[in-house]
């Protein structure tokens, strides 16, 4: 039976194991399906032996092994001491190849070995009833990994067995269904630590120093709910009334009511489908009390583990995924990488993620260029012949698969991955011909003259593609560079350096052209990336130069007008070609000096030439001269001749300073004043100087004397125990330069004698007194300044009185100034020679008004004042300084508008009567024109305003 057995499970593949968990679901056999649960897992893992390893994670491969073993296997034998008790093996990895780990069992009968497998400890182990304990592993660096193991004999059912009875100790029968492919053991009871064991074959005892193995709950269970877990016991329930309850998270924690416990019978269910992966585990504390509250048992610790489902699908951290790989790459380069999660449980199946790629496009050249780590997810390259210059870019289809890549249970989820193939310079860069060619006129900077072209088929615009272009060849002076296009990659080629013609005429370069990032490595330099230019130099007319520019001469100063000083002459460069005539001319001559032989370019002076001119510079005096040629167009060139003078000893000293002052009396810390001279010459024309004092007038050396200190400095003063007056002293010197010969000039010094204090300086009264003026002079010069200020004074004392007394008056016109008493000429030209005979006597103002009384009414003359009581206007306000002139005028005008009593009394005058006549005839006999002797000439004399009139009359006889 045994052989048959394990035959059986060699033979199984996927899908018979799979067929086979199918048929013991349909048939709800728990031990069938458990057994082919086991054969599938079996099954799988040796499928995925040879998968390539993922990175190492340290510890056990389960928190839980539940291991079933075989009565068929045992054949009824005992189990004996190191007897390997099944199998199957716990599985541990600490990543260093387990070399110093060590396993401890809970349980004294049964441990495991390095290697995994399970074996019993001591003689008399048993295995009737199921078996936990807990495993730990460690390390050498005291880290300790946990696991627990459960052991546990079953019977394979016969065919026709479709339930699993267990009998509890009140002989009832308990049935645990399969429902819709999610199994569950059947409920356990759990006693109590110290609880008697009942002799009922379907009860078992919790011991002391047990463990409570764990509940394992199948997520997304479909229920029916509330779905019983297992039965908590106490022995003391068939004495005292027990009550039972659980704490802790799910129960009454949040989340509250996941799991609840009938506190009677002490059954206690889930209460809703389970979810790993919002959380994975539970615990619990079960506690039974009295009916009073007391603790009966001391509470015990249920850990509920949630199985894991396959119930998510791997998910890309990314849709689309950007990698590159260098073209002409080799196989096994690395590319990129891709990475899935799974949030199913990864230390199962149902969370090892495998990889594979689905498509690739383009297929060129091959349609598998790429693989990818089942594992890692890492994409590498698996065959040459990459080129971008072919194909670019490649997308690739990447699926990843739960259940270690088992397509026919796991689930999957695709990315997309876009390859670039990123650019080596491969491809040289080719110039488009062998020759080329350009022309270049001489003298010319800055330009190009050809124009070089190229063709790559690397990346445009990146180091692979941007050429370089240099002359290796035929320009020895360095007259030519290539400059690269930054947009078109050409090369022109460019004049740097001025060509001549007459020098060269020609040039034949040869020119490289490279990449700016250096050739892959095995790729060969073409013969196409080498080309001759051809560039032919055009002759132009140049202008005549001077070989010695500036030319630089010597001269004393002072030769005569007339002579000749250099010949300035020119050369042209246009010697083969052409042959010109070159002309001389005056560009810049600032003093007027010299003037240039036309033809010869010799100079001569036009005037004397004088080193102490402002035109000259440091001595220098320069000049600038063109040279033009008789060319088409014409050219010209400058020149400058840079005149040397040489100094000779042409100006006389000046005495310095012009004026001074010293005390009338010598005071013998004071010795005089202290006097130099200026030259316009240099040395030795210049200093030393020599001064002295004239011989004659003899006054002059009696009452002064002068004394050296150095060679360019006297000091003159007074003699001792001589007086003079105060006043201002022409005192003449004669000073002499050191010239050869030398030269005089007698100078006169203003020398002002004044009173000093006792420090010798000249006082302020002194100083007047010294200007020329007396004591008595002083104080007239005062008084007269007293008197103006008095007059002054007096003059705006009278000008505020008039400013007041003008104030106080009320009317607009002063009394005194009444114009009714006063004959008024209006000059009104009346009626002629005939309106002379008016009585002026009417125009009088009678001394009473007693005739104008005496007049019968509605008879007046309207030039008489009105009898009739004047009015009383309020008096206008005194405006001293009225702020416009405008208001101040419109204010009297109104007050003398609405004054009855001012004159003129409603007049009316007549202007536009002439009379009938004049006695003087008429003046139209007088003949204009003038026959007489009359002379006109002196209106001439009278101004522009007269000229009409002296040209009308005074210009003679008419034409």
């Amino acid at each position: 039976m045994e052989v048959s057995f394990q035959s059986a499970i060699g033979t199984l593949n996927d899908s018979t194991a799979a067929l086979v968990c199918l048929l013991a679901t349909m048939r709800s056999d728990f031990a069938l399906v458990l057994t082919a649960a086991l054969l599938l897992d079996s099954v799988w893992r040796n499928n995925g032996e040879h998968a390539t390893k993922g990175p190492c994670r340290a510890g056990f491969s389960q928190s839980f092994y539940s291991v079933l073993i075989s009565r068929d296997v045992l054949q009824g034998r005992g189990i004996h001491k190191d007897t390997t008790v099944s199998s199957q093996k716990v599985k541990f990895d600490d990543c260093m190849g387990n070399k110093a780990v060590v396993f401890r069992s809970s349980d004294p009968n049964f441990s495991v070995r390095t290697d995994g497998s399970i074996f019993a400890q001591g003689e008399g182990a048993s295995l009737d009833e199921p078996v936990q304990f807990k495993l730990t592993a460690s390390g050498p660096h005291t880290q300790v990994w946990e696991t627990v193991v459960q052991l546990a004999l079953i019977d394979l059912p016969s065919p026709q067995q479709n339930e699993n009875e267990v009998t509890d100790e009140e002989g009832k029968v308990a049935e645990t269904k399969e429902r819709k492919g999610a199994f569950q053991a059947p409920p356990s009871v759990i006693m109590f630590s110290g609880s008697p064991v009942n002799g009922s074959k379907g009860l078992r005892r919790q011991k002391r120093d047990w463990v409570i193995p764990p509940i394992n709950v199948a997520e997304n269970s479909r229920g029916p709910f509330p779905q019983m877990l297992v039965s908590i016991r106490s022995d003391q329930d068939q004495d005292i009334s027990i009550r039972y309850s659980i704490t802790g998270v799910g129960a009454d924690q949040p989340p509250n009511e996941v799991f609840n416990i009938d506190p009677v019978l002490g059954k206690m269910f889930v209460t809703k489908p389970l979810d790993r992966e919002h959380r994975s585990s539970y615990h619990l504390r079960a506690h039974a009390v009295d009916m009073n509250g007391n603790q009966v048992e001391n509470p015990i610790d249920l850990y509920i583990f949630v199985i894991d489902m396959n119930d998510n699908r791997p998910e890309f951290k990314n849709q689309v995924y950007n990698g590159s790989v260098d073209e002409g790459s080799k196989p096994g380069t690395y590319v990129m990488h891709v990475s899935a999660f799974d949030a199913d449980d990864n230390t199962t199946a149902n969370g090892m993620v495998r990889y594979r790629i689905l498509s690739q496009t383009p297929h060129s050249p091959i349609p598998n260029m790429f693989t990818i780590n089942s594992e890692t997810g890492d994409i590498v390259t698996v065959a040459p012949g990459l080129d971008r210059e072919k194909v670019s870019q490649y997308t690739i289809i990447v699926q990843a698969t739960d259940m270690e890549g088992n397509l026919n249970f796991g689930l999957s989820n695709t990315a997309t991955a876009i390859i670039t193939v990123t650019d080596i310079n491969d491809n040289p860069p080719m110039l488009t011909s062998r020759t080329f060619s350009g022309e270049v006129p001489e003298n010319r900077v800055d330009v190009a003259v050809a124009n070089l072209t190229v063709i790559d088929a690397d990346q445009p615009h990146s180091p692979n593609w941007n050429a370089i272009y240099r002359i290796v060849s035929g320009d020895p002076s360095g007259h030519f560079t290539i400059r690269t296009d930054p947009v078109s990659n050409d090369g022109m080629v460019t004049v740097v350096k001025p060509v001549d013609f007459e020098m060269n005429r020609a040039f034949m370069l040869t020119v490289v052209v490279s990449n700016q990032a250096h050739l892959a490595s095995g790729i060969q330099s073409s013969l196409q990336s080498t080309a001759g230019v051809t560039i032919s130099v055009q002759d132009v007319n140049e202008p005549p130069y001077f070989p010695t520019n500036p030319k630089h001469i010597r001269f004393e100063e002072g030769v005569p007008a007339g002579t000749s000083l250099t010949t300035f002459s020119a050369s042209d460069p246009d010697r083969l070609q052409m042959q010109q005539t070159i002309r001389y001319s005056k560009l810049n001559d600032p003093a007027d000096w010299l003037s240039i032989n036309r033809t010869n370019g010799q100079i001569i002076t036009t005037g004397m030439l004088d080193r102490e001119s402002i035109y000259v510079k440091n001595n220098i005096y320069e000049a600038t001269f063109l040279a033009t040629d008789n060319g088409s167009p014409a050219a010209s060139g400058t020149g400058t001749l840079q005149i040397y003078l040489i100094d000779i000893n042409d100006n006389p000293p000046a005495l310095i300073p012009k004026e001074s002052q010293i005390c009338e009396r010598m005071n013998r810390n004071v010795n005089g004043v202290n006097i130099t001279a200026a030259d316009a010459d240099t040395d030795p024309n210049a200093g030393p100087f020599v001064f002295e004092l004239p011989s004659f007038p003899s006054s002059i050396r009696r009452n002064w004397t002068i004394s050296r200190i150095s060679g360019d400095y006297a000091r003159l003063g007074l003699r001792y125990q001589v007086y003079l007056e105060p006043g201002v002293y022409e005192v003449p010197i004669i000073v002499s330069d050191s010239g050869n010969p030398p030269l005089s000039n007698r100078s006169l010094i203003k020398v002002k004698v004044c009173p000093c204090d006792e420090n010798g300086d000249c006082t302020t009264l002194g100083a007047v007194a010294a200007a020329g003026l007396g004591t008595g002079a002083i104080i007239s010069i005062l008084i007269c300044i007293i008197i103006l200020l008095s007059m002054v004074l007096l003059f705006v004392v009278w000008i505020k009185r008039r400013e007041k007394e003008r104030q106080t008056k009320q009317l607009l016109i002063d009394p005194e100034d009444d114009v009714r008493d006063n004959i008024l000429k209006y000059d009104e030209e009346g009626g002629g020679e005939e309106d002379q005979d008016y009585d002026l006597s009417q125009l009088q103002q009678p001394d009473s008004l007693e005739h104008i009384i005496s007049k019968p009414p509605g008879v007046r003359r309207v030039d008489e004042r009105p009898i009739i009581p004047e009015s009383q206007y309020p008096i206008r306000p005194v405006v001293p300084h009225p702020g416009d002139i405008g208001d101040f005028i419109h204010e009297g005008l109104r007050a003398a508008d609405n004054d009855p009593t001012a004159p003129p009394y409603d007049s009316l005058l007549v202007f536009d009567y002439e009379g009938s006549g004049s006695t003087a005839g008429s003046v139209s006999s007088l003949n204009s024109s003038s026959t007489g002797d009359q002379d006109y000439d002196y209106l001439n004399d009278w101004g522009p305003r007269f000229k009409k009139l002296a040209d009308m009359y005074g210009g003679g006889d008419e034409d």
